[in-house]
């Protein structure tokens, strides 16, 4: 599991994710800019920062590169759930706890998810104890 997205680096992933194609840094930095004033160099060392950690892949095109997501928004944080949920000692207690903090539209959602992982067949392995 990859570390926490930084808070600059999430802002250039959440560009790439909803834009879902590959992207310039100049197409990222005009976004940001937005919101912040940012350097071009910034964006720049993120998203090659971002190539070295493995969440996107780029394609030189010209003297550019474009790059773009390796994997989802959701595998993301899923994998974050997953390793929060690991990292507990009592694993149902923390799925009590988690299950209480939600809204009534997250937990539909959750309600939706297992009802798509019982129809699909998908099962987690999960060994008996």
């Amino acid at each position: 599991m990859p570390r926490p997205l930084g808070e600059l680096e999430d802002a250039v992933m959440t560009r790439v994710w909803q834009w879902n194609r590959p992207v310039t840094v100049r197409e990222v930095l005009e976004d940001l800019q937005r919101e912040r004033t940012i350097a071009y160099t910034t964006v720049m060392t993120v998203m090659d920062n971002l190539h070295q950690k493995g969440w996107v892949r780029r394609e030189q095109e010209g003297r550019a590169y474009r790059y773009a997501a390796v994997s989802t928004r959701a595998a993301y944080s899923a994998a974050l759930m997953h390793e929060a949920w690991s990292a507990s000692d009592n694993l149902a207690a923390a799925l009590v706890d988690f299950f209480g903090m939600m809204s009534p539209e997250e937990g539909e959602a959750l309600r939706d998810a297992l009802r798509v992982v019982q129809v699909s067949g998908v099962r987690p392995d999960v060994p008996e104890r």
